[in-house]
């Protein structure tokens, strides 16, 4: 063989060694390539939950949405380059926290899936189920105070605290996600029963972010539950002229009367954090809370 004939050959298979060590990375995970950076997207699926977050090629999966919202969750994780969920959370077996799940579920590949304690008798809960099972996936249910490992991060369960609650919104699985000096606590709908048991238990809920339980209802973020998170950013997932009056006036003037800076997706749409583990940005400014949000 040539001298040149030498060098295209070797040129060709280091082009070819470079392709297949990239295709194989990102065949793994395909989220975000920012290094150093935690990223905590809420969704904008109408009246529902779904929040996406990234760390170092990690991603997790909070909540679906409605039944309708699994393409809306679908083609946002396309748009963002996910392959492969680290962890999928179910809040609680609701239909606008858990109605897309199937879908995510039947369309990538996951390492752990974690539900609370508890079983819904709907159509929408037997297409999880059945998801679950067209997967092989096993279900883990979370230890209080358990801490995991993701990317730089790590989430912490902190609710739900009881297995007797009278509300079903009150066996939301609740985390506390931190990254250097920052945190965000997602409770999905935990009402004040749930808030009491997090508060009776000790577990530090300072946060930085907090996601207003229940789409901002007066049927929780309490008073003293506030005084424990203390945050400086809140966000509001929900639809927009809902049924259910949400956010409650009584919510947004704890926000205002506490100078907390409100996001809400039914205003502004989908609301994206950054955390460099020490500062925290956000894609949006906050929304102004106005007189008729708390008459």
């Amino acid at each position: 063989m040539s001298r040149v004939g030498g060098l295209i050959l070797l040129t060709v298979l280091v082009i070819l060694i470079y392709y297949n060590n990239s295709k194989s990375d990102k065949d793994t995970y395909s989220s975000s390539e920012r290094t150093g950076i935690v990223e905590v997207h809420f969704i904008d699926v109408g009246q529902g939950d779904a929040i996406l977050i990234e760390a170092d090629n990690h991603a997790m999966l909070v909540d679906a949405g409605e039944n309708y919202a699994e393409r809306v969750v679908i083609d946002y994780l396309e748009a963002n380059h996910i392959s492969r969920l680290d962890y999928v959370i179910g809040t609680h077996p609701h239909s606008d926290h858990i109605g897309g799940l199937d879908g995510v579920l039947n369309r990538y590949p996951t390492d752990r899936l974690f539900l609370p304690s508890v079983t819904h008798t709907t159509k929408t809960f037997e297409n999880l189920l059945d998801a679950i099972e067209d997967n092989q996936l096993n279900i883990t249910k979370p230890d209080m105070g358990q801490a995991y490992s993701f990317g730089p991060a790590t989430f912490t369960f902190v609710a739900p605290n009881s297995d007797e609650y009278e509300e079903m919104n009150d066996y939301s699985i609740g985390i506390k996600l931190t990254y250097g000096s920052t945190s965000f606590l997602l409770l999905g709908d935990a009402g004040k029963a749930s808030e009491q048991e997090m508060l009776k238990n000790h577990y530090d809920l300072s946060a930085d972010v907090l996601k207003l339980s229940h789409h901002g209802s007066s049927d929780s973020n309490s008073e003293p539950f506030l005084d424990a998170v203390d945050p400086t950013y809140a966000v509001i997932s929900l639809g927009k002229d809902n049924d259910y009056g949400h956010p409650h006036a009584e919510t947004m003037k704890e926000m205002m009367e506490r100078e907390i800076k409100v996001y809400r997706t039914d205003q502004q749409g989908t609301i994206i954090f950054a955390s460099d583990g020490k500062n925290i940005s956000v894609n949006k400014e906050n929304y102004l809370i106005t007189e008729e949000d708390i008459k």
